[in-house]
């Protein structure tokens, strides 16, 4: 009469259990080594995709800017003023935004920022004593400023010296890198004054810098030029 049997694997034919088999140290350390190589290349890829994502945004910001600069100038004939011996120094934010007066303090359209004469006058120099897009006289001869970054994001905002000023969203993005002395603040740089690399209209720029490597972010070269020797 036949019967069923169940071989076990694990047991010998003489009937004692054999060890099961483990890993060798030699098999760890390929496989140690093989996950330590997969984890270099996730790292780098995950650092070529951050830095595409830094610079893209940047990019697409800037590019708002400048329709509304162009805006600004259809508006008025010209581009907003400049203060060439500090290019991190600028108005874009109330030039572009357009601002009230009330006879003490100028205040964008959207009520989120304001400024005083005399904080103009200390940012930006003596000259600075009034903005060009701001609402002028009363009633029917109202004559509205425009907002031109309608837009614009609360990140896109930040404070330098008591001054809102537009800065990029994506910060350094390196925590080292303050530009201004404030950690996670990179103003956009803007010179109409005396533009070098766009004559007769400006240059508009921005540094980052991403893992140790500086981008710059401009409007007179589609690529990034690295290491560059701005602030």
């Amino acid at each position: 009469m036949k019967t069923n049997s169940t071989i076990n694997p694990n047991v010998n034919p003489n009937g004692t259990a054999q060890p099961e088999r483990a890993f060798t140290l030699i098999e760890l350390l390929v496989v140690i080594s093989i996950i330590g190589i997969l984890a270099a290349f996730t790292i780098t890829a995950l650092g070529g995709i951050m830095r595409y994502k830094y610079l893209s945004t940047a990019k697409s910001e800037m590019a708002a800017i400048q329709n509304a600069l162009e805006s600004y100038k259809s508006v008025y004939g010209f581009y907003p003023p400049s203060y060439p011996n500090n290019n991190l120094a600028n108005l874009l934010l109330y030039e572009l935004s357009g601002v009230t007066n009330n006879g003490t303090t100028f205040s964008t359209l959207d009520g989120m920022q304001s400024i005083t004469p005399a904080q103009l006058s200390t940012a930006f120099g003596a000259g600075a004593s009034g903005l060009i897009n701001c609402s002028r006289g009363s009633a029917d001869a109202m004559i509205p400023a425009k907002d031109f970054l309608s837009d614009l994001k609360p990140t896109q905002v930040g404070v330098n010296n008591g001054v809102a000023v537009l800065v990029t969203s994506v910060g350094g993005p390196d925590q080292a890198y303050k530009p201004v002395g404030v950690q996670g603040l990179n103003p956009w740089r803007y010179n109409s004054s005396n533009p070098t690399n766009n004559p007769g209209g400006y240059d508009l720029y921005v540094q980052l810098s991403i893992r140790g490597k500086t981008y710059l972010v401009c409007n007179w070269s589609k690529q990034n030029p690295q290491n560059y020797p701005l602030p």
